[in-house]
């Protein structure tokens, strides 16, 4: 990640940097001369946004991005947890193709196809739990949460709804309401649709309450029952817990293991519904389908987008059968299920039987968390280390004892790795996240491992911490 300022104006590499080992190979400054002049088209022309980096993409295979000046990358952001089956997977590809010459679009509301109900019957079964569940389809991840916030807000008639610091559930106005990740995403937006409460979030490295795990009994939860309830928030009124199984945008928080049966025992009794945000840590990315199924509870709303369309836009809310509307209207689009978005969903699904990705995001998220382990011993700046799969994070820190954050130190090793072709994002505070395609390799996490480290050894010699 860089600055605020450097998102606006994505920063030039003053010079060239060396040729790394392996499958990386960066043959110009960055962005290239081809490159520099489509980056200050975008900036003329596109609206102000979250560009991260002047890497400009030409084409691209499996975990490699190649840009319009020859420069290979190695990517570990998968296009921001999109692309979980690598890049223009041959598979995904076919089924595109085929598609777009039967079927572009016919408004999948209001007629019907055969793609779409195959789709649809895949991620109903899908969804961990005994119920029957149905499915609304979507073009984006905010999208999801949007029919999720209707859904609930409908069929419990509640206002309000609970969420945690840290989440990031979309930057349209219903999910900005449970959005509380940057300040920048809020500010000026206020009040968004409304309703929304957080409290802090299951973030044992950095306890808002000073505490420590198990021994806290979990206080981040069990302070609903002792001050917000009686007070501020009463359970009668809120409709539903909108919650990521393991934060994202917010620093790759993974909760303690009995983090949701205990959300569970407080809330269920107040009938206030599970929403399960699966945008970023589901369709593999932790390992198992849904993340959640790593905490045995079983939502009543789940949201699905970014890799369910394996690089189209497609997003899904998968909800109990029981929780469906009774008449035509209350809630519809245009694009949701598109035909061949979900001919490339359901190939997607396909790679992943095929080519047993579940069980690659568990044996090398294992593997790379080691290699990450292995370099916190040799680098004091690296606070911790954590994730589920291959949702991974390591968070940079001033010191480890006082676990304050290095911001700045963040985005130098950010911005040090693209220069020798590694692509990663920042997350929370001061963290990296790691993020490549489920179809890695153990020799590109190795690679990946050394780019960083000499992208860190970059960011330490150029400045203090």
């Amino acid at each position: 990640m860089v600055t605020s300022t450097a998102r606006t104006n994505p920063p030039e590499t003053p010079r060239p940097t060396p040729k790394a080992s392996r499958g990386v190979e960066i043959r110009t400054e960055l962005p290239g001369p081809k490159g520099k002049a489509i980056v200050e088209k975008d900036q003329r022309y596109l609206m102000t946004s979250t560009k991260t980096a002047p890497i400009v993409a030409d084409h691209a295979e499996g975990v490699w991005v190649t840009d319009v000046d020859g420069n290979r990358f190695l990517d570990f952001a998968a296009g921001v947890g999109v692309i979980n089956t690598g890049h223009c997977h041959p598979t995904v590809v076919q089924a595109v193709q085929d598609q777009a010459s039967r079927l572009m679009h016919f408004a999948g509301t209001d007629y019907y196809y055969e793609v779409q109900a195959r789709l649809a019957e895949k991620l109903a079964r899908s969804a961990p739990g005994p119920a029957e569940r149905k499915v609304f389809f979507v073009n984006s991840g905010t999208e999801s949460v949007e029919a999720a916030l209707k859904l609930a807000r409908w069929n419990t008639g509640r206002p309000l709804f609970l969420g945690l610091i840290g989440a990031f559930h979309g930057r349209t106005m219903g999910s900005l309401t449970m959005t509380a990740s940057k300040a920048p995403q809020r500010r000026r937006f206020n009040p968004q649709a409304g309703g929304g409460f957080h409290i802090p979030p299951p973030n044992c490295y950095r306890c808002p309450y000073k505490l420590e795990y198990p021994s806290c009994g979990l206080y981040c939860l069990k302070i609903l029952d002792e001050l917000y309830f009686p007070s501020v928030l009463p359970p009668e009124d809120v409709a539903a817990f909108v919650t990521e199984p393991v934060m994202g945008e917010g620093g790759y928080i993974v909760p303690p293991k009995d983090y949701f049966t205990t959300a569970e025992r407080i809330l269920k009794p107040h009938g206030i519904l599970l929403v399960d945000d699966e945008v970023q840590a589901g369709m593999g990315r932790t390992g198992k389908l849904w993340a959640i199924e790593h905490f045995s509870v079983t939502p009543e709303i789940l949201t699905s987008a970014k890799a369910l369309g394996g690089g189209l836009p497609l997003g899904a809310t998968i909800f109990n059968k029981e929780l469906d509307y009774s008449y035509q209207g209350a809630h519809s689009n245009t694009f949701g299920g598109n035909p061949v978005a979900c001919a490339a969903a359901l190939a997607t699904f396909d790679v992943y039987e095929h080519e047993h990705l579940l069980e690659n995001a568990r044996r090398q998220g294992d593997y790379l968390k080691k290699r990450l382990e292995e370099l916190q011993t040799r680098y004091e700046v690296m606070g911790d280390v954590r994730g589920l799969g291959l949702m991974v994070a390591t968070e940079f820190v001033k010191d480890r004892r006082t676990k304050e954050p290095a911001v700045k130190l963040r985005d130098r090793v950010e911005t040090e790795a693209y220069r020798r072709g590694l692509i990663l994002l920042g997350c929370g505070a001061s963290a990296l996240r790691f993020i490549p395609p489920l179809v890695v390799e153990e020799a590109h996490l190795d690679e990946a491992v050394e780019v960083l480290e000499a992208s860190l050894k970059a960011a330490l010699a150029s400045k203090p911490t």
